[in-house]
């Protein structure tokens, strides 16, 4: 019986909790939605604002990622290779072997494209990351990936 009480209690105070904290919120939700129904009803509510049965229209926004260029992958590529902590910036260039001219390790690459991942917004399948050993071929295979030419 008292397992049962002490279950009670704990629902209890549980739904105190969420009450006083999801109370406020439909409350304010609801004054916004009232508030919202009675400018629109009267529109002397508004200062500086006429409205017309025309004034709101569907419109559909499309965007788009800016068009990239190579010299624009080349700087990117660079800059995350830069900010990677075990590569030297002055040893960088787009024809550095990130092993043989680098010092890295295999682990070190595959951080190296999760980074290039994250910064291009796809993914880099295992079998093509391991052919991608130099700046250079990370910034052909994304330009490949996105249709950019010379």
């Amino acid at each position: 019986m008292a397992a049962i009480l002490r279950n009670v209690r704990s629902v209890s105070s549980i739904a105190a909790v969420s009450l006083r904290t999801t109370l406020p919120r439909v409350s304010a939700i609801a004054l916004l939605h009232s508030t919202q129904s009675r400018c629109m009803h009267t529109p002397s509510l508004l200062s500086n604002v006429t409205l017309t049965k025309n004034t709101v229209k569907d419109v559909r926004l499309y965007s788009s990622k800016p068009p990239l260029t190579i010299e624009m992958i080349q700087e990117r590529v660079l800059l995350v290779l830069k900010l990677y902590d075990k590569i030297n910036p002055e040893k960088l260039s787009l024809e550095s072997h990130f092993m043989n001219d680098l010092g890295l390790d295999s682990l070190d690459q595959v951080e190296i494209i999760m980074a290039m991942e994250d910064e291009f917004g796809f993914e880099i399948p295992d079998a093509d990351s391991e052919r991608l050993m130099r700046p250079r071929d990370i910034v052909q295979y994304i330009a490949d990936k996105e249709d950019i030419f010379d």
